[in-house]
């Protein structure tokens, strides 16, 4: 017996009746009628139960988490396709506390969602471009080309996420797939890999972290 559920409601509403209205013990009448409310009313306690848990972010579950993160995103942040609500919550805490505006958001953005560390140039950085009579910077040498006709803008290179092939299926040239042996081996397409974010993701990730009006020049390279 749990608090709020019908032998717990009931035995409730019995320790209510008056003495002497019924025989002790077993009474069929008295027990149908407390049994038809004690189930109407734990209906409504398991009801008021789960309406209390979606009253906050950390609690909330099922589609009311979906409209927790339209309240606060829109459309730029939705569940993934099986995705549970643990997961999904995560996320929902992480885009909500991210910081932003900064290169370091930068970097972290597209650390979490390829797996690979970015490549970051602000053209009027010295840590990026150095300077004249700095070390390891020069022709043939370490460094780039900076400018400062180039104000609020930086050049990015986001890497794709490493290939990871598609799950339990042999490619040509492995030793688990041959025409002749018996494999894990299958006529597959791209549509297969599990997993992948898009270019059109990465460029959202950098778009919802970018500062205003500044210029993010973007190319997007498999590592």
């Amino acid at each position: 017996m749990a608090t709020g559920d019908q032998s717990d409601i009931s035995s409730r509403l019995q320790a209510l009746v008056p003495h002497g209205w019924f025989a002790n013990g077993v009474s069929p009448i008295r027990d149908a009628l407390l049994a038809g409310f004690s189930n109407a009313l734990a209906s409504v306690y398991a009801l008021l139960a789960y309406v209390r848990l979606q009253t906050r972010i950390a609690t909330a579950t099922d589609g009311f988490l979906d409209m927790v993160a339209g309240d606060f995103f829109g459309t730029t942040l939705t569940r993934s396709v099986n995705q549970t609500d643990a997961s999904f919550r995560a996320r929902i805490i992480a885009n909500l506390l991210r910081e932003r505006a900064t290169r370091a958001s930068l970097r972290k953005v597209l650390q979490q969602i390829t797996g690979q560390t970015p490549v970051i140039i602000e053209p009027q950085n010295p840590g990026d471009c150095g300077g004249y009579g700095a070390p390891n910077c020069g022709y043939a040498v370490g460094g780039r080309y900076g400018s400062i006709l180039l104000p609020f803008q930086c050049f990015v290179v986001a890497y794709r996420q490493a290939n990871t092939g598609i799950p339990y299926v042999g490619g040509y040239g492995s030793s688990v797939s041959a025409y002749t042996t018996p494999s894990r081996a299958e006529y597959a397409s791209l549509g297969f890999v599990q997993g992948q974010v898009t270019d059109a993701d990465i460029y959202s990730a950098i778009d919802s972290v970018k500062p205003v009006a500044t210029v993010i020049w973007t190319a997007i390279k498999t590592p």
